[in-house]
């Protein structure tokens, strides 16, 4: 698959990133709060920029499978996918991560922005059990800015799957 198999990237600034990240909020009845920021350098200073823990923030990996189909796998701060977990839970013997022009070319976000809401595709959604019943912060849309939202709401809003598909993160030599 390439980028033009895929629907169009939506092109413009954050604003109208953010309208459409509200819109598709909105139409599931969720409750989301997109802040501005400062551009932060590791995850330990964005977690302080917000006011929060690391493992608030959550990142929204675009997974690719042997199909050239797409999910969103959502994992906390200081932590990484488990491909084999991942795998186990998916039912496939082969995932990865895409090229950062089809994450694009998936979703309508760039890479350090993805957020399933209001992706340009609604691909399956699969959730770190450790982010239950937390309020996360994760991509916006737009570089500079976070979301934040009741994690137990986007998972039943996207029908989440919930399991362990994550290991901690090894420090980078």
């Amino acid at each position: 698959m390439t980028p033009s198999d895929l629907p169009s990237a939506a092109s413009g600034a954050g604003g109208d990133q953010h309208a459409r990240v509200r819109d598709a909020a909105a139409a599931r009845g969720l409750t989301i709060d997109i802040q501005e920021r400062p551009a932060a350098n590791s995850l330990f200073e964005a977690a302080e920029l917000l006011g929060i823990a690391p493992s608030g923030i959550v990142k929204t990996l675009v997974v690719k499978r042997a199909d050239d189909t797409y999910l969103f796998a959502l994992v906390p701060g200081g932590r990484s996918i488990s491909w084999p977990k991942l795998r186990a839970v998916v039912g496939v013997n082969k995932l990865r991560l895409p090229e950062p022009e089809l994450a694009l070319a998936a979703t309508g976000y760039e890479r350090g922005t993805i957020v399933p809401i209001g992706s340009t595709t609604d691909w399956p959604v699969y959730a770190d059990e450790s982010i239950v019943g937390q309020r996360i912060a994760m991509g916006a849309g737009a570089h500079g800015y976070s979301l934040f939202v009741d994690a137990d709401d986007l998972i039943a809003a996207y029908g989440a799957v919930v399991a362990d598909i994550s290991v901690p993160e090894q420090p980078r030599a």
